[in-house]
């Protein structure tokens, strides 16, 4: 998993309440059992006029103009703006994946969806939750000023605006400890692989049947 330390980039505004993952990526993009991929597909349903399926190909589709990410003073956003309660319905770890598989690192809102905001984090993406009344600036400050950019700085656990104006925003410990050193759940575990070693090696002396057991 990437490491999340520091990070600036260009803001686009999700000016939506609600944003589901049926929408964050559509329920016919999930039947590939890889974890990769999922990225194009991101808010195909809004991104694009025609209807998306898996391995159509883009360059033969209609983009939808008003759509923010497919406007030209969004390209290349990496930190999402966003309403209240991103990322609720259904569970799907795909959500996530598309996110940060697109280019985004953050995603800024008043609330998440609970196993959106879980599963983000375990991913590498850094969803943060900050007042109502914050995002409603930054959202005003995004339309204004074309280009804008913040500084999201996980260490001191503080957002910097143009103006080097901070926002402060917490995260839990653990959450942020496994987000600075890049480490996912495998990860965390091969942290002790030796001790994992030794302990199978043990077992197999004091238990040798076990050997017989695992290879049937």
């Amino acid at each position: 998993m990437q490491k999340f330390t520091v990070h600036q980039g260009l803001v686009a505004p999700m000016d939506r309440e609600n944003v589901d993952t049926d929408a964050i990526i559509p329920k016919q993009f999930l039947k590939s059992i890889r974890k990769t991929g999922f990225g194009p597909n991101l808010f195909d349903e809004w991104r694009y006029l025609d209807h998306g399926e898996p391995g159509m190909d883009l360059g033969q589709r209609k983009p939808n103009p008003d759509f923010v990410l497919n406007q030209p003073r969004y390209a290349g956003a990496s930190i999402l703006l966003a309403r209240k309660n991103f990322g609720c319905g259904s569970s799907r770890e795909h959500a996530p994946w598309a996110l940060d598989q697109f280019g985004f690192r953050a995603i800024l809102a008043p609330s998440f969806a609970d196993i959106f905001f879980n599963n983000s984090f375990k991913n590498g993406l850094l969803p943060i939750v900050l007042p109502e009344s914050t995002i409603a600036k930054l959202f005003d400050e995004v339309f204004a000023f074309p280009g804008y950019q913040l500084t999201v700085d996980l260490e001191r656990q503080v957002i910097i605006k143009p103006d080097g104006t901070e926002i402060a925003f917490d995260v839990q410990a653990f959450r942020r400890y496994c987000l600075l050193n890049g480490l996912d759940d495998i990860g965390l575990t091969l942290r002790h692989k030796d001790k994992i070693k030794a302990f199978e090696a043990e077992r197999l002396a004091t238990k040798p049947w076990l050997a017989h057991q695992m290879a049937s």
